[in-house]
């Protein structure tokens, strides 16, 4: 098992004017175990094809230097990062394409740990916007970096886009047999006039629960209701054997 054990007696790399020891040497901590995962993954990955040569006898697979230093943004802050590099002179026998090593801990795209991507839509949903993102996290992080007005608008469209294809994908293959209704009102970005949220969960034959629909409406409004209703109809859902819904008179 890895352990980091910070020397104090050497001065660690100032984060910001309020960063805390302990942020620093958290931060530190981090980079330290970060930079010996990946050798380690570089050193198995090149030893895997150690007897990989070519004609003249030389290794196909070498270490090669390492990438141009990267900030990721993570958990535990702001970590600079220095990926070793990997030279792969093998080919693909089907496709005859170049091999490449590609790192399962640190993809060449990676800005941001999924933990950080994961609780961007949550700020925005609880009012915090675009131009916001990076003066707020920058705070709590140790830097703003990767997080832009245009990273976080181009990230709205894609969660705008993932919530599209969700509230119209088929539902003709999926057999709910009770279904839960309830409407919630949320003090969050909505537009104008619908103040509600429209929710509808599902139990399968094999009692699991799913998210079958949700969608804007005006206050609970039967209008609204059956839009919803007719969609999910529409889709090819299924009447279920019972259906329950907050306020609903029940009908035997």
């Amino acid at each position: 098992m890895l352990t980091v054990v910070p020397d104090l007696s050497v001065s660690l790399p100032a984060d910001g004017p309020s960063s805390s020891l302990i942020d620093q040497i958290v931060r530190e901590g981090a980079r330290q175990m970060l930079a010996a995962a990946l050798r380690a993954e570089v050193v198995a990955y090149v030893g895997q094809f150690a007897d990989v040569r070519d004609e003249s006898g030389r290794r196909l697979v070498v270490r090669n230097g390492t990438a141009e230093p990267r900030t990721v943004l993570t958990s535990a802050g702001a970590v600079e990062v220095t990926a070793p590099r990997v030279n792969d002179k093998r080919t693909d026998p089907a496709s005859g394409q170049r091999m490449r090593f590609s790192s399962a801990i640190l993809p060449p795209w990676a800005r941001k740990t999924p933990q950080v991507t994961e609780v961007l839509p949550l700020l925005y949903l609880h009012g915090l916007s675009s131009g916001d993102f990076v003066p707020a996290l920058g705070q709590f992080l140790g830097t703003g970096t990767g997080l832009s007005s245009s990273t976080v608008t181009k990230l709205t469209e894609t969660w705008k886009a993932e919530a599209a294809a969700f509230m119209n994908r088929d539902l003709s293959q999926v057999d709910y047999v009770y279904l839960w209704v309830d409407g919630i009102h949320l003090g969050i970005r909505l537009e104008e006039g619908k103040l509600c949220l429209l929710v509808m969960i599902g139990v399968r034959a094999d009692g699991r629960k799913e998210l079958v629909a949700l969608a804007d409406g005006y206050r609970e409004s039967a209008e609204s209701w059956a839009d919803l209703l007719r969609d999910c109809a529409r889709r090819g859902m299924r009447a279920p054997v019972l259906a329950i819904g907050d306020g609903v008179e029940g009908r035997p």
